[in-house]
């Protein structure tokens, strides 16, 4: 087989059309996010970020950055080895009785990113439990999925945020049967919110393990912080949730908090846990700081509601097509590959403002998308010129405008 021919023409075939992926080469500069610049062609450029994850700045916050100072000079850059082999630094041992603590939970655990923390944690307890099946909402993450197909546990996919159908799909087995039901709290792409509550109602009532993945929505919603369960006073409800360090808190690495007897089971049987080197304590030091941040003030999440707000309402003022949604989540529809990296590139070569285009399969073929994420640190000026830019874009693509249809994505 000719190798070389075989990876040339399937990546000719992606450019073709319109999905081959271009990543921006792009350095943050602390203090001033989201601020960046841009190097291409051996100039750097200024360029405002408008879809990081890092959804309220606090991978730039000064206070994370001396704390993760601190630990690199009193602990150096790395972990050492795996948990179990000299790799459990103190720093490790705090972050998860923080993480514990803020969802409520007896315990937690860290992985090195949100992905692993789902692929690993879903993967052991679906293949561990006798006879376990499976019930993944059809929306669920990559990580997700993957983590279950790992397991080769029977599975169901059930319709999305539909606990009626979840309900039916239950009924089909014994109840004494081993169940785990696993879904998000907001969905990143369309950024909708999971009717929490009515999934753990079916669930529990079936005697099903719930699983919650809360990457896109912790750090952003409740009271402390923790999520949408925290918001809707639900945590109690869930025997697992999973998240990230990467989004919200500004960092990298992954979670889970539950039970201590879960937890430890996790701990004991997963893998990806156990064979796979910690996370460096300057990492584990600078989250521990940013979540206790996020603990103990909401003013960066309500400001980052504001913006949120504003952009939405502005793009509805103009006719942009945005899909409604309550969360924090701007998808601004395209629906064509090829004029949405047309879009993202004029955006980026002209005003200077990133916004990566997604299309699929990140989501289906037709909802090719520009996914916004505001953040507390955009200003006001900064809203309106992202405004201004992508109406020119919008028109200059010819992409349909519609008042009626947008009008409703402010609420």
């Amino acid at each position: 087989m000719d190798y070389e021919a075989f990876f040339g023409d399937r990546l000719a075939t992606l450019k073709e059309e319109g999905r081959y992926r271009v990543f921006a080469h792009l350095e943050r500069r602390a203090g001033h996010f989201p601020q960046a610049v841009r190097h291409v062609d051996g100039k750097q450029l200024p360029v405002t970020v408008w879809c990081s994850n890092d959804y309220l700045g606090l991978g730039q916050h000064p206070n994370v950055l001396q704390a993760m100072h601190e630990a690199l000079d009193r602990c150096g850059a790395g972990a050492g080895g795996t948990r179990n082999i000299s790799g459990t630094n103190h720093y490790h041992v705090l972050l998860e009785q923080e993480l514990a603590s803020w969802h409520q939970k007896e315990a937690a655990l860290l992985f090195t990113s949100g992905y692993v923390a789902n692929w690993t944690t879903l993967g052991t307890l679906a293949s561990q439990l006798p006879g376990c099946v499976v019930f993944s909402d059809e929306k669920n993450h990559a990580s997700m999925i993957e983590g279950i197909r790992h397991s080769r546990a029977e599975k169901r996919i059930f319709r999305h945020n539909d606990p009626k159908d979840l309900e039916r799909q239950l009924a089909d087995f014994d109840p004494a049967r081993p169940k785990l039901v696993a879904f998000e709290s907001v969905y990143s792409m369309d950024g909708d919110i999971a009717p929490i509550a009515e999934l753990c109602d079916v669930a529990q009532a079936a005697g099903a393990l719930t699983y919650l993945d809360e990457v896109h929505a912790v750090g952003l919603y409740g009271p402390s912080g923790a999520g949408v369960a925290d918001r809707d006073g639900l945590l109690n409800r869930l025997d697992i949730v999973q998240a990230t360090l990467g989004k919200a808190v500004g960092l990298i690495g992954g979670y889970i908090a539950g039970s201590a007897k879960l937890v430890d089971f996790v701990r004991s049987f997963a893998s990806g846990f156990i064979f796979t080197t910690s996370l460096p304590p300057a990492i584990a030091a600078g989250a521990l700081t940013s979540v206790r941040l996020l603990k103990s003030d909401n003013s960066l999440r309500d400001r980052h509601q504001l913006i949120v707000a504003k952009v939405k309402a502005r793009m509805a003022d103009v006719g942009l097509p945005v899909l409604p949604g309550p969360s924090h989540i701007v998808p601004l529809m395209v629906r064509d590959a090829e004029r949405c990296r047309a879009a993202s590139e004029r955006l980026l070569n002209d005003f200077g403002l990133y916004v990566q285009p997604i299309n699929y399969p990140t989501v289906p073929r037709g909802e090719e998308r520009l996914r916004i994420t505001p953040s507390p640190l955009h200003t006001g000026a900064d809203v309106q010129t992202l405004i201004d830019a992508v109406v020119q874009v919008w028109d200059g693509l010819e992409l349909p405008r519609d008042r009626r249809a947008s009008s409703v994505a402010s609420t």
